[in-house]
């Protein structure tokens, strides 16, 4: 397959019809060379075409919250009163600056989500 940029949706779902066809192309072979290259097409395409909005900031820390069997006395360990927590997780408080910074460094969930709006 010659590769170019791909600029419309008949050309994005050709390239996805071949990445399925090479899937399993040994690296550093010329079908891998292919792989490598189309995969990085169909993501430059995808990031254009089909954008994904960051989560929510509560919703966030909740899933975070899940994922590492977190209760809202082990948030509150991090940022501060139980109280505070709740308000927070109930959206009738903002994440301050500090939250932010230690939510991101404890929790691992990126500064560009808790910051946003909500």
């Amino acid at each position: 397959m010659k590769l170019k940029v791909i600029k419309s949706e008949t050309e994005y779902k050709q390239a996805l019809a071949r990445l399925e066809e090479i899937f399993d192309a040994v690296p550093g072979t010329e079908e891998g060379d292919e792989l490598e290259l189309l995969s990085l097409l169909i993501e430059s395409y995808e990031t254009v075409h089909f954008p994904i909005d960051l989560p929510d900031p509560v919703e966030a820390i909740k899933f975070r919250m899940e994922q590492m069997n977190y209760k809202a006395s082990d948030l509150a360990g991090i940022i501060g009163f139980r109280s505070r927590v709740t308000e927070i997780l109930n959206r009738k408080r903002k994440l301050s600056l500090s939250m932010i910074r230690k939510i991101n460094k404890k929790m691992n969930i990126p500064t560009d989500v808790l910051i946003q709006e909500y």
